[in-house]
């Protein structure tokens, strides 16, 4: 089967992007450009992003997972410590997150270092998820290869009857990670694909350049 996509076309003219209107720290304008996203284009998962790894077989691999918290430090987002990203990042830690908002014509690309964080902070949001999400953690060795969807469904029940009437404790494989960045890139497309891309890069005084890059 072939398709040829090459009359696939958009203008983009939301928004520009200017350098002097930069912030010195590129999480302010995250941040910024965050809540604009959540506030008129709600049709957008503003949190939902994609993270990168470099896996263990040495080929990159991508999937969206959600931003749960950011700070001046870094992007916060949970998982299974045991899962093919889990592992991925035990050995070797430099990932890459990105998100696209489409509605607004945004994106933006984040390299960092990934580290677990502490426990008690992934014991808190763990006891703050629904506790169908909370048995939902018990239930998945994720990325394992299971049977079928029925496996699934009755450890599921087998859990549910287990943990009637108490808590569910946060499982040990189970977790956050906060990406630390070290070079954002803010892309905000532009009419005839001259589009504003504003990148910023950590430096060794931990304040941060600020460049223009070619569309």
């Amino acid at each position: 089967m072939e398709q040829d996509l090459s009359n696939y076309r958009k203008s983009y003219e939301k928004s520009e992007l200017l350098l002097e209107n930069a912030p010195e720290n590129p999480i302010e304008l995250f941040q910024k450009w965050f809540y604009e996203v959540d506030k008129f284009f709600s049709d957008d998962e503003t949190n939902a992003m994609t993270v990168s790894t470099i896996g263990l077989d040495g080929f990159p691999k991508s999937r969206v997972v959600l931003l749960k918290r950011f700070t001046y430090e870094g992007f916060i987002f949970y998982t299974n410590y045991d899962s093919e990203k889990g592992k991925a990042i035990a050995q070797n830690p430099n990932v890459c997150l990105s998100f696209f908002w489409h509605g607004a014509e945004r994106q933006i690309i984040i390299k960092g270092k990934a580290e677990k964080i502490a426990e008690n902070l992934s014991d808190g949001y763990f006891e703050s998820r629904p506790r169908g999400s909370q048995l939902g953690a018990l239930v998945s060795h994720q990325s394992e290869v299971v049977p079928d969807r029925a496996f699934l469904e009755q450890k599921l029940s087998d859990l549910e009857k287990e943990f009637e009437g108490k808590e569910i404790p946060r499982p040990d494989y189970w977790g956050g990670y906060i990406v630390i960045p070290l070079e954002m890139e803010f892309w905000q497309g532009r009419p005839n694909r001259l589009h504003d891309r504003i990148h910023y890069k950590l430096q060794a005084d931990y304040n941060w350049s600020i460049n223009r890059l070619s569309p």
